[in-house]
């Protein structure tokens, strides 16, 4: 069944919103066909992103609960802003695929499951725009024994993997996650983990160095000024999130901002010159950590390219770093996979709402650890009088 789906995304980075508008058509993931409508990012202001931090770090049940329905006002207008951006009425949009903002993430641990939190009202979105909702998706992975993440896993293999080549794709937002595909043509299962932090801990550097005038650091230009503290370096890199085998995921309850708050302490950066090489050797955090990840766990599946996407890819510093930890393996920006690179998680999460509709499993056990394949989401309905969406039959269902 084709339909159009708009996909919501607001990644551990809290930089905005990205709404991907997409037009999806098949009955199964292998004859999945899409086309990218409309992508429109809405960044956070300066007062949203620090409600959301705040309600993150030091939030009780009150600011989160507060959160939660202002996020879910956002995402509502960013849907309608990429309705208006392609001029197709909200009307004419069958679903939305909403992420929501993860605020904690617990993986399982010695025998114990974990546990999941993304806010931003499904009802407020359904409300506002009219348009049926699929969001929380990644509960019932967590509920069947997994990770809940990376879940882009099943997206990447149905939409990019690639002839004849084995390719990863390593997105950098907050956090770091990967997946490794095997040849289209080529039937063994995919692997997909998170590798570490992302753009994070950098994030969080510059905005205390500059006491919050600046929030992320724009192009590497501070980490391509500083020098790489290689003992401090090295003692980052004994983190055992690093030497855990995948099945794997992370979030800023472990590399958010404490975790630089402390090493700010330590190392007690005191000129714009200690600051750069601090960022600098966060920067390698994540380059060295990538790397790592995959001569640890993908060496003996063979890569034959990279594939980089999320706001990582413009950190020229950072992808310079990559490419010479990743040599001889050939590094690419994600628009080789013929998107605009920070639409891709957007797209992924309209594919979720479809695959929901379609009650296809979209988890990738061997990726999450779940216990099988499920149908992710739930289902809120859009304004009174509209159609619902059909579902597939009984015996049809996961």
């Amino acid at each position: 069944m084709k339909l159009r789906a708009i996909g919501l995304m607001s990644g551990t980075s809290l930089d905005g919103i990205d709404a991907a508008l997409v037009e999806i058509d098949g009955s199964s993931a292998a004859d999945l066909s899409w086309k990218l409508i409309e992508f429109v990012s809405t960044q956070y202001s300066a007062e949203q992103r620090k409600l959301i931090h705040d309600s993150i770090v030091r939030g009780g049940t009150a600011a989160i609960c507060d959160v939660h329905a202002l996020i879910g006002e956002w995402f509502a207008t960013a849907a309608l802003a990429v309705c208006g951006r392609a001029r197709i009425a909200a009307v004419d949009v069958d679903v939305i695929g909403s992420h929501g903002q993860t605020v904690w993430h617990r993986p399982p641990k010695h025998g114990s499951r974990g546990a999941t939190l993304q806010i931003g009202d499904a009802a407020t979105i359904a409300e506002r725009t009219g348009i049926p909702v699929v969001s929380d998706f990644r509960s019932r992975d967590v509920a069947a024994g997994g990770e809940g993440a990376p879940l882009v896993a099943w997206m990447d293999r149905a939409l990019f993997s690639a002839p004849g080549k084995r390719r990863v794709l390593q997105n950098i937002g907050g956090m770091g996650n990967l997946t490794w595909l095997p040849a289209r043509e080529d039937p063994q299962p995919l692997l997909a983990f998170d590798t570490g932090p992302g753009n994070a801990l950098m994030d969080a550097a510059v905005e205390i160095a500059t006491r919050g005038m600046q929030t992320y650091d724009d192009g590497g230009a501070r980490a391509a000024r500083g020098t790489v503290d290689q003992t401090l370096l090295d003692e980052l890199l004994t983190h055992s999130f690093f030497e855990q085998k995948p099945p794997k995921s992370t979030g800023r309850e472990i590399f958010g901002r404490p975790y630089v708050e402390k090493l700010v302490q330590r190392v007690a950066p005191a000129s714009d010159v200690e600051w750069d090489d601090f960022i600098a050797t966060l920067t390698a955090l994540t380059a060295y950590s990538i790397a790592r990840a995959c001569h640890d766990w993908l060496a003996q599946r063979g890569v034959d390219e990279i594939v980089i996407t999320g706001g990582g890819a413009r950190n020229a510093t950072l992808m310079r770093m990559l490419r010479d930890q990743l040599a001889p393996i050939p590094v690419f920006p994600g628009d080789t996979l013929g998107i605009d690179a920070d639409a891709k998680e957007a797209l992924a999460f309209a594919a979720f709402a479809w695959a929901h509709v379609h009650r296809i499993p979209a988890n990738v056990p061997e990726a999450t650890g779940a216990a099988g394949p499920r149908v992710l989401g739930s289902f809120t309905p859009g304004a009174a009088e509209r159609t619902p969406l059909e579902f597939a039959p009984p015996n049809q269902r996961s």
